[in-house]
């Protein structure tokens, strides 16, 4: 039977209601899911897929993974998006097995299409972003993510008429540590903000660990950590920073310029380093001390021995130094030529004359991404503007002082 749109929000109360039933009779489900379109009973079929996950034990995981597989790529998302919840924990379901079994690769793709499916616009963030970002780190295989960690969420989806704050961490969370592990430290910057950020009243564990990752990202990409903004939750300064004062000591000794200060602490804190998994992190903000004092040197010499730059900066010696700044030269850091028969750096000054047709078309990309920003902030600001809360909050007003909501007259 097809059901008309009107039909849709009672098909799925009784789907719900009809999960114990199912599970009696789960010995059956695989021949009522034989009986069923995909297109037509997508709700159905849901509903049964849901009921056959949540089974104590699942007695032949890799049929209920060809058939959830089958249900991504063929339901029929106009229904779907009518059990955006049943169909999230799916997703849910499906993911953390996958983990169990160690075979995260293997649901990147089914995700990608489970998000398409149910995603009104590239802005709007799913329960199922989350999943799709912890498979990718699991895996190795990060560039699948980027195509929806690239775009800024302006909007949530409500999956049963809400949307778990957890999944909203760990999206940010998870994204961080993706542009993290491609060296696109500014985009993660970013990301570990939004965690840490976010409304709360109590002390996650999520938060706590985007804070740590803040402070180190913050101190490779600018040298020190910015103040947060000031929405910022109080439970950050009250509670989450004096769990990370281990942290703080780095910042702290990273703003002396001096690495074997820095090194000192990083040796005394190590075991907390590594108890977090932060260590590899650690060590790039050690790297990117060395980097910065040597792109301060460009501000002061324009030619410079290897060997005088390793003094200067607490290198082992002029080949160490030599590999620093090769690698600086590579991506961009510093603009330098190194003579080899001498062993002297001659620093430059940067050849971009702003003028080339990459960088004009790169700034008017920018340009069309602020003018769009701008766009998107007076819609919110028209919203906003004609809220009920907000216009009764702005005036003063109480509940029957709006208008349509007055009593009088009506016999109450």
């Amino acid at each position: 039977m097809v059901y008309g749109k009107w039909n849709f929000a009672q098909l799925c109360d009784f789907i719900s209601k009809s999960g114990d039933v199912l599970t009696k009779n789960a010995s059956h489900l695989d021949n009522v899911l034989a009986t069923l379109d995909i297109q037509q009973h997508s709700l159905g079929v849901l509903g049964i897929l849901c009921v056959k996950y949540n089974l104590p034990n699942i007695p032949d995981f890799e049929t209920l993974f060809v058939q959830t597989q089958e249900f991504i790529l063929s339901c029929n998302g106009e229904h779907v998006r009518y059990a955006t919840d049943s169909y999230a924990d799916l997703c849910h379901k499906f993911t953390q097995n996958l983990i169990e079994r160690k075979q995260p690769i293997r649901g990147i793709g089914i995700l990608v299409k489970a998000i398409n499916k149910i995603q009104l616009f590239s802005a709007q963030l799913t329960s199922i972003h989350s999943n799709l970002c912890q498979l990718c780190l699991l895996s190795k295989a990060l560039k699948p993510a980027l195509q929806f960690l690239d775009f800024d969420i302006t909007d949530i989806g409500k999956e049963g008429g809400h949307y778990d704050t957890k999944d909203f961490l760990l999206y940010y969370y998870y994204g961080g540590m993706i542009y993290v592990a491609l060296k696109n430290y500014a985009r993660a910057l970013y990301f570990f903000e939004v965690a840490v950020t976010v409304t709360s009243m109590a002390v996650s564990h999520i938060m706590l660990e985007s804070y740590k990752k803040y402070i180190l990202v913050a101190l490779i990409l600018h040298g020190k950590v910015p103040n947060l903004p000031k929405y910022t939750s109080q439970v950050v300064a009250r509670y989450i920073k004096p769990l990370c004062q281990p942290y703080h000591d780095l910042a702290s000794s990273y703003a002396t310029n001096n690495p074997v200060e820095l090194r000192a602490v990083v040796s005394k804190h190590q075991e907390q380093f590594n108890k977090d998994t932060n260590m590899g992190l650690v060590k790039q903000t050690i790297t990117s001390l060395y980097k910065k004092n040597i792109q301060r040197l460009t501000k002061t010499f324009m030619t410079l021995s290897l060997s005088d730059m390793a003094n200067r900066v607490q290198l082992s010696g002029p080949q160490e130094a030599e590999r620093y700044v090769l690698h600086m030269i590579e991506d961009g850091e510093i603009f330098a030529t190194i003579n080899q028969k001498d062993g002297m750096v001659r620093f430059m000054d940067r050849p971009e004359k702003y003028s080339s047709a990459t960088m004009l078309l790169q700034m008017d990309q920018e340009m069309q991404k602020c003018i769009q920003l701008n766009e998107k902030l007076k819609e919110m600001d028209r919203e906003i503007a004609v809220n009920p809360q907000y216009v009764q909050k702005s005036l003063g007003m109480h509940d029957d002082d709006l208008p349509g909501t007055s009593m009088k007259g009506q016999g109450y």
